[in-house]
């Protein structure tokens, strides 16, 4: 009984292969961080690579020196799923606005959406938007560009599929207003 009780104690003091039994256990805690920061900063890189795009659409309309048609708003979408460099296309809308005291209130001169991907803005819709636009001097104008771009993670990690928006107000640079061509500006 002492030859047992001796090889019994000498066991429990023996530390040899305490290493693996921890890596046994730790590691699959340390695959499932690291996958789970690749899923987290895809969807930072995404946001901000969407976020990035819709910024340079809206430069791009602020510097044109002339009337706009479907053809170039078109070309804005094209232009942003290039930049997005992704599977799923984003939506745009434009929407050209001016402030107007007499009547206190935001007017659209034009909203357009290639595809029709987003419903176009009325004077109506564009004053449920008035806490989110700047305050703008009496005559006026800007252009509002809004982008929604679909993401699924690559991992779930608890991110779900979602839509990614933007909304970026810019002034136009070199004209007055943007205008629509063949619409009262």
């Amino acid at each position: 009984m002492s030859f047992l009780t001796r090889k019994l104690r000498r066991f429990a003091r023996d530390e040899k292969g305490t290493m693996i039994v921890d890596a046994i256990m730790v590691l699959p805690m340390f695959i499932w961080a690291y996958a789970a920061l690749f899923a987290y900063w895809d969807a930072y890189r995404t946001i901000n690579t969407v976020q990035k795009a819709a910024y340079t659409i809206s430069d791009l309309l602020s510097r044109t020196q002339a009337e706009v048609n479907d053809t170039y708003i078109a070309g804005l979408r094209s232009t942003m799923n290039y930049l997005l460099d992704s599977d799923q296309a984003g939506d745009i809308r434009v929407t050209s606005y001016t402030w107007s005291q007499s009547r206190n209130r935001f007017e659209v001169i034009f909203s357009r959406s290639p595809g029709s991907g987003m419903t176009r803005l009325t004077t109506a819709t564009l004053a449920n938007l008035s806490d989110r636009l700047p305050i703008m001097a009496d005559g006026d104008s800007a252009v509002l560009v809004e982008t929604r771009v679909p993401y699924t993670p690559p991992m779930s990690f608890g991110l779900q599929p979602t839509t990614i928006e933007q909304f970026v107000v810019t002034r136009p640079r070199f004209l007055p207003k943007i205008c629509y061509k063949n619409v009262t500006c």
